[in-house]
């Protein structure tokens, strides 16, 4: 009895010896992941892997491995968002090649990688772009006037399948609702633009918490939406203002390229000064204008052959990358 009971415990010894042996080979790993498989799945024999198509995915891992890109505070562009950075997702891959046991680059799995710091992590402070690696651009339409030319910039974005970010003026709405609500309805943003077009570098910062939170209040009731930027009119604003949007959940969105729209340049003037100017990231300033409504095509033309999207702020900011696994692969 007690020689079988030694022969038990031997026999315990050697399985557990044998069991960390396997969990040590570095190829075994990519199956042992918690990430990867469930607790309840089967143990993979090292015979059952094709080490040499693992080396060949991990090889090309590494010179296809993009970092992400934290946020910043810029000393030009203030607060910039993140990018995530773009990795090989080893397991994946290799699931997708093992039956062939053959490498084929077509097959490669790609994972995103965010970055450490994100545009939440900063303090607050204005933007004015997107992230320069990504290759997007977004349409700021701030409104408080410009009723008659609504309908033809709206027909436009829709025809080309683009979302933009309008910030509406809370008196504006209130008066305006059925234009407000037409907007909104058509899956544009909807973002801030204070309520009586104050110059908010003179506003003190009870005035200016009022005008930002009556501004709110309107668009909150009126349209079911709760707005997450906030531009100052006429861009004026300090950082007093920055920091009041920022206690009411808004940060302020600036811009990278102006149309000066309300100087009423002749349009195609207008068209060819905006497009060149538009690289990753922009942020384009206009108003519901005559020439927006009549060279609004012309631009998006201009901006989507030099190879950008159109993004509503929000997706902007997004550390999502476009075009990651296209143009990686």
């Amino acid at each position: 009895m007690k020689k079988q009971k030694w022969h038990f415990i031997v026999f315990v010894c050697l399985l557990m010896l044998t069991f960390n042996t396997i969990m040590r080979n570095p190829y075994m790993n990519v199956f042992f992941s918690s990430e990867s498989i469930p607790a309840a799945a089967p143990v993979i024999s090292t015979k059952n892997v094709d080490q040499p198509l693992i080396k060949k995915i991990e090889a090309f891992a590494k010179t296809h491995e993009i970092k992400p890109v934290d946020a910043a505070v810029d000393r030009v562009w203030k607060a910039t968002p993140g990018y995530n950075g773009l990795a090989v997702d080893i397991n994946a891959s290799y699931q997708k090649m093992k039956a062939k046991h053959k490498f084929n680059k077509d097959d490669v799995v790609y994972k995103e990688v965010p970055p450490k710091k994100k545009l939440n992590d900063l303090p607050p402070s204005p933007i004015y772009r997107g992230n320069p690696q990504k290759p997007m651009v977004a349409l700021l339409i701030n409104v408080a006037w410009g009723n008659e030319y609504l309908p033809k910039i709206l027909k436009v974005l829709n025809k080309y399948d683009i979302k933009a970010t309008f910030f509406l003026d809370g008196s504006w709405v209130k008066k305006y609702p059925d234009l407000a609500m037409m907007i909104s309805e058509e899956g544009h943003e909807i973002g801030n633009h204070a309520y009586s077009h104050p110059d908010l570098k003179q506003s003190s910062k009870q005035e200016t918490y009022k005008e930002l939170k009556k501004t709110n209040d309107v668009i909150e009731a009126t349209l079911d939406v709760k707005p997450k930027w906030f531009a100052p009119p006429s861009g004026s604003f300090t950082q007093q203002t920055v920091d009041v949007a920022h206690k009411l959940d808004m940060k302020t969105i600036l811009w990278t390229v102006d149309t000066v729209d309300w100087k009423k340049p002749p349009t195609m003037e207008m068209v060819r000064r905006v497009v060149p100017k538009t690289t990753a990231g922009t942020m384009i300033l206009m108003h519901p204008t005559k020439p927006v409504a009549e060279g609004l095509e012309q631009m998006i033309n201009g901006i989507e052959e030099k190879g950008y999207r159109f993004g509503t702020v929000s997706e902007l900011m997004s550390e999502k990358r476009i075009g990651s696994f296209e143009n990686n692969k």
